[in-house]
């Protein structure tokens, strides 16, 4: 439906965006994600026709974005991060005036119009000024002309901004249906609104992809590898960290946070499930009273914090997995090699015992 090749965008000398290359399949919702200016509206506005690339093509139903751009646009439903309504038109009377740009026949209109309005739940409001309408239903009516004309390929920068929960559910089961008739290229910086309606991810960091793949993988690599647990333990703040670094299997004790007097909580990475008992035993033998112990989970913020923050280079989610347990695997033995080093230290070799 959507193919994107080698895509490039130079503002002056700034690079907006370095070859990026994806696709969007029949009837898939694809989960375009990326941090603030990470080059995402920038994407979908040259995948719109709104401004040019400066390299690299864009092709939507076998039409070029760029030669053909008449008929490519044709095949593109499409709200921007700002919702193209003209503030001074009523809501019924936008509608109308979109209907036209699309050229949907005039007998057809009335139809039209009414079958958006009724799917984005806005009729009650057609007789207002849009100026006066709240940014969740402005938002909905953003919605509803990129609806018009039932486009095969529809993109959206960030349709849920301004709407409340009630709003928010309904916009997604209405993307959900959508799906079965369409193309959609979902952006957004929110991974749990992702994770609720689409199939696939991309993530794009300083105009480079850093991860393409369906979120089934992306959801079960984010909960693989290391044990996170999160522990209120009563006793000192400094042996706590201590005696939980010495159990086998622990990677890491960080966020320590005061509860209240002689109580505070810890997180603790484990290498897997089965270190948790061995640390739990040295704590108590050391007098520390665990008082709880909660399991989280890695979720798919973790993993794209991740994704965001390494190299630019493009990557999959199963790389990325490798890769945390290699860091994993190089904490441990680092630990191992203090510990070593510690030793060799504070016992004094045969040949320094020779000399004294």
């Amino acid at each position: 439906m959507v193919e994107i090749q080698n895509l490039t965008k130079f503002y002056g000398k700034k690079s907006a965006l370095r070859s990026v290359s994806f696709q969007v399949r029949e009837n898939e919702v694809l989960g375009f994600l990326g941090p603030n200016g990470a080059g995402k509206s920038t994407t979908l506005n040259i995948m719109a026709g709104v401004i040019p690339s400066s390299s690299g093509t864009v092709t939507i139903q076998d039409y070029d974005i760029a030669q053909q751009p008449v008929k490519a646009k044709r095949q593109i439903g499409f709200l921007p991060e700002i919702p193209p309504v003209y503030p001074d038109m009523k809501v019924k009377e936008y509608l109308k005036f979109v209907t036209g740009l699309k050229g949907i026949p005039a007998h057809k209109k009335s139809t039209e119009v009414k079958r958006v309005m009724e799917l984005l739940k806005i009729t009650d409001v057609q007789g207002r000024l849009i100026r006066n309408l709240s940014k969740g239903y402005k938002q909905r009516v953003g919605f509803a002309q990129a609806l018009i004309g039932d486009p095969p390929v529809l993109i959206l920068d960030e349709p849920t901004v301004g709407l409340d929960p009630t709003q928010l559910m309904e916009v997604r089961n209405l993307i959900l249906d959508l799906r079965h008739n369409h193309a959609i290229i979902l952006s957004s910086h929110i991974l749990g609104e992702i994770s609720a309606v689409c199939d696939r991810v991309v993530v794009i960091n300083q105009g480079e992809i850093k991860a393409d793949d369906t979120l089934e993988n992306l959801e079960e690599d984010s909960q693989s590898g290391s044990v996170l647990l999160r522990l209120t333990v009563q006793g000192s703040s400094r042996a706590v960290p201590r005696v939980a670094r010495q159990a086998s299997g622990v990677l890491r004790v960080s966020n320590v946070q005061f509860v209240r007097t002689g109580v505070y909580s810890y997180d603790v990475e484990l290498e897997s499930e089965s270190s948790r008992n061995g640390l739990l035993s040295a704590l108590l033998q050391n007098g520390l009273e665990v008082l709880e112990v909660t399991t989280e989970k890695k979720d798919l913020e973790q993993v794209f914090v991740k994704l965001v923050n390494q190299p630019n280079k493009r990557t999959n989610l199963q790389d990325l997995l490798d890769e945390m347990e290699a860091e994993a695997e190089a904490k441990k033995s680092e630990a191992s090699d203090e510990t070593i080093e510690s030793e060799e230290q504070t016992d004094p070799t045969d040949a320094e015992k020779e000399e004294e």
